[in-house]
């Protein structure tokens, strides 16, 4: 017994010498992946000849011809038919004309009232209209209940009564109106800038919408009036206070001509085939865009998405040298900079929708949005430059986080830290970057991420201010998994489900 017990020992510590053992070819096109390298890509990428990469955008279309060429200078494939970028359109509404009368008395756009030009084009009359005071309807508060305003107008206060409650923009009280069959929102506040910032023309993926929501019409306190005969503070109050069961009898109209335009952006890819495992796919993905500029600022997206970005670029250029080099992956790769995350994860969306690859054959995703800064919680941690934090790697499947607590163990050495795995988060990151469209349609995904910082989405997001060699660590930790992923014999098991 005591011979046999020896033997297991010998073979299980045999075994974990193994496990725990350094690939050395891995280790050897690491060193592409350097503070160096990446800061002399970020400089391009969060440059400001790029003007802040909005989608879409002159300085966009600048950055995926950079990205492009970076691919053909590393030898990679074009799989997009026979291209690196893969295109897909935007649209945009434009009004062409529009006019609002109350009892035949016209009102003036812009002064008045504002259209959104996202509603479709109509001419619409009422004869009645019914006001829902902020036109509220969940679980704390139901602004419509005991209310017919089925195919009729609803007047409701812009915001909420609490403001942050969540309640209080437009799309929500269109959809709000909608559930109860309202045919138009007549929504009143003081100030139509507010409602231009926030309801002004916006592209949008989808030409063909599953539902038209209720027009939307922004109205000022004085067009209100003429319609209720309140002043705005009295339907303020009121709103306030609880909604009055009642309606008013007037005579309502109003017109709607838009056109809608067609602009073209697109996702950035590049492949190298795999040797004898080559049908199925490893993909990598950060989004290249970030929310362009104003008048007299850029919002560079050094961090967001710039450190992203040149990270999978130079992922990629260490994945070519392996294979130049004869030591390339079992697995193909794919390595995909997509454009519209910004804006709804709209490159990862159309891709999802429109794979290139099966997503079947998709092995997993890892995805990198935001690993060249510390953030918030960090900045007095003793782990404050050694940490990335992880999200979804045991959504979908069972093997990933082995996988990537193996890696980092063995090479890296970083906090990995879960926190924002967590379903109960607030924060909700695990929707709010591109890989979910990969999740959504079951392929397993690692995002990674080193949380919100005070330059977050502003123009100081620059890249003198990214931590390169903290950037490094991170971008080898994806590096190094995904090796592991490319290289494994087994297929990674599609066994969780924890959306």
């Amino acid at each position: 017994m005591k011979q046999l017990l020896l033997v297991l020992t010998i073979l299980f510590s045999t075994s974990f010498v193994w496990a725990q053992k350094k690939d050395k070819s891995a280790m050897d096109f690491s060193t592409i992946i350097s503070a160096a390298e990446l800061k002399k890509q970020l400089y391009v990428i969060a440059g400001p000849e790029m003007e802040g990469r909005n989608t879409p955008s002159a300085g966009l279309k600048k950055a995926a011809a950079y990205l492009e060429s970076e691919f053909i200078a590393m030898g990679l494939q074009p799989i997009a038919n026979g291209k690196y970028q893969m295109p897909y359109a935007l649209y945009l509404d434009s009004i062409l004309a529009s006019s609002f009368s109350v009892n035949s008395q016209n009102y003036v756009s812009g002064e008045d009232f504002q259209m959104n030009p996202n509603n479709y084009s109509a001419q619409l009359h009422a004869s009645e209209v019914v006001f829902v005071g902020y036109g509220m309807s969940d679980s704390t508060r139901n602004d419509y209940e005991g209310l017919d305003v089925k195919g009729k107008f609803v007047l409701v206060m812009a915001g909420t009564p609490n403001p942050g409650a969540g309640r209080g923009n437009f799309v929500n009280k269109q959809a709000i109106a909608a559930q109860y069959g309202a045919i138009a929102v007549l929504q009143v506040q003081q100030n139509l800038s507010i409602q231009m910032r926030g309801g002004g023309p916006r592209h949008y993926l989808n030409l063909y919408k599953k539902v038209n929501l209720p027009n939307l019409i922004t109205i000022k306190g004085n067009v209100a009036k003429d319609i209720t005969g309140k002043s705005y503070d009295e339907l303020l109050t009121e709103a306030k206070n609880g909604v009055l069961k009642y309606s008013f009898s007037t005579k309502i109209s109003f017109n709607l001509l838009k056109q809608t335009n067609t602009e073209e952006t697109t996702n950035v890819i590049g492949f190298i085939e795999g040797t004898d495992l080559k049908d199925e796919v490893v993909m990598l993905t950060a989004h290249y865009d970030h929310v362009g500029k104003t008048a007299d600022k850029i919002f560079y997206g050094a961090d967001d998405d710039g450190s992203g970005t040149v990270s999978i670029l130079t992922l990629a250029r260490a994945f070519s040298e392996a294979k130049k080099a004869g030591k390339g992956p079992r697995r193909s790769m794919a390595f995909m900079l997509v454009s519209g995350e910004e804006k709804g994860l709209w490159g990862s969306a159309y891709y999802a929708d429109n794979p290139i690859i099966s997503l079947e054959k998709t092995v997993c995703d890892l995805n990198v949005d935001m690993i060249g800064r510390i953030g918030d919680p960090y900045l007095k941690d003793v782990d404050s430059s050694n940490y990335v934090y992880i999200i979804g790697d045991d959504k979908l499947s069972s093997a990933l986080r082995p996988i990537s607590e193996s890696a980092n163990k063995k090479y890296t050495n970083l906090k990995l830290d879960y926190t924002y795995n967590d379903p109960n988060d607030p924060n909700r990151f695990y929707y709010r970057s591109d890989h979910y469209n990969f999740a959504e349609k079951g392929v397993p995904i690692i995002f990674y991420f080193n949380g919100v910082h005070p330059d977050y989405h502003q123009a100081t997001d620059t890249p003198e201010k990214i931590n390169y060699p903290l950037m490094a660590k991170r971008a080898q930790l994806v590096y190094f998994t995904a090796w592991e992923i490319a290289n494994r014999t087994e297929s990674i098991p599609r066994d969780q489900n924890k959306l």
